[in-house]
């Protein structure tokens, strides 16, 4: 597989593209993607999410990625290494020291669907790529605090929108950090469990259930479920099989996988593939 290399700390790009001129790849680099207009395919590991206009993904350099065009898209590029934020930890404020751009570009998390923020948000995210790519051609791009401050700022959105999946959280301050949570840890059955769900948001076991009904308007199992069976539609979508599928969601094999699949959508998985392709 094609391993695309960047040496220079920070690259931004700007470009329309009616077919994608990469094939499947890994990189060097990390990269920020923002679509202005257009549609298509984003196929990012094992996930294939659609396209438009205002969406964004994050590309680290474990993932595999390529884009399959729809319609006409145009592109703002963000591209950083690793030594972009170590380099300028001095130029970082105090407040943003506890997480790290590298370890949010890295979350599994971000990678599963179209990732979403609030208007106001959104907002600001398009100012910023903006003045961002207004700003690409400039001699002193990898010198200027003023860059790294912007793009700074759009981590600063992403932590504002989720808020920090790697700390302790606490559930009465912030519900959303539960969903968060669930997503990054929806492979590691273990961690998602009510004790151990409870025990990390403070909250007790026996209360559990009844708080997550009250707050979410469905049972705690039910979005478990749900979420792994839309996981594990975009599998079968992106081609996987069912030997790979039930590896990576801890199956013990593929007719535990059916048989769970079969007993939550009433569908059998080669039947869903026929009314999928």
């Amino acid at each position: 597989m094609k391993k695309l290399r960047q040496f220079d700390a920070l690259v931004i790009e700007e470009f329309v593209k009616e077919q994608f001129h990469q094939p499947s790849h890994s990189q060097t680099y990390y990269e920020i993607v923002y679509i202005f207009t257009g549609t298509g395919r984003h196929f990012l590991n094992n996930n294939v999410v659609h396209y438009r206009a205002n969406d964004w993904f994050l590309i680290s350099p474990e993932d595999t990625h390529y884009l399959e065009i729809k319609r006409k898209t145009h592109f703002g590029v963000i591209k950083f290494t690793d030594s972009y934020f170590s380099e300028r930890k001095p130029l970082m404020p105090n407040s943003l020291l506890k997480f790290q751009p590298e370890m949010m570009m890295r979350n599994k998390a971000f990678k599963e669907m179209r990732l979403t923020m609030d208007e106001l948000s959104q907002q600001n995210l398009l100012r910023t790529i903006k003045t961002l790519i207004h700003s690409k051609d400039h001699k002193t791009i990898l010198s200027s605090p003023f860059i790294f401050y912007q793009v700074l700022s759009l981590f600063a959105l992403f932590q504002q929108q989720w808020g920090d999946m790697n700390t302790h959280y606490n559930w009465n301050n912030d519900k959303q950090a539960l969903i968060s949570f669930i997503h990054q840890h929806i492979y590691e059955p273990e961690k998602i469990q009510v004790r151990q769900l409870s025990h990390t948001f403070n909250i007790s076991p026996n209360y559990f259930g009844k708080y997550f009904k009250a707050n979410y308007g469905i049972t705690f199992r039910e979005y478990i479920d749900n979420y792994r069976i839309k996981l594990i539609e975009s599998r079968v979508a992106a081609g996987l099989t069912l030997r790979q599928i039930a590896d990576e969601f801890g199956f013990t094999d593929e007719s535990h996988l059916s048989n769970y699949f079969k007993k939550r959508t009433a569908t059998t998985f080669s039947n869903y593939k026929k009314a999928h392709q």
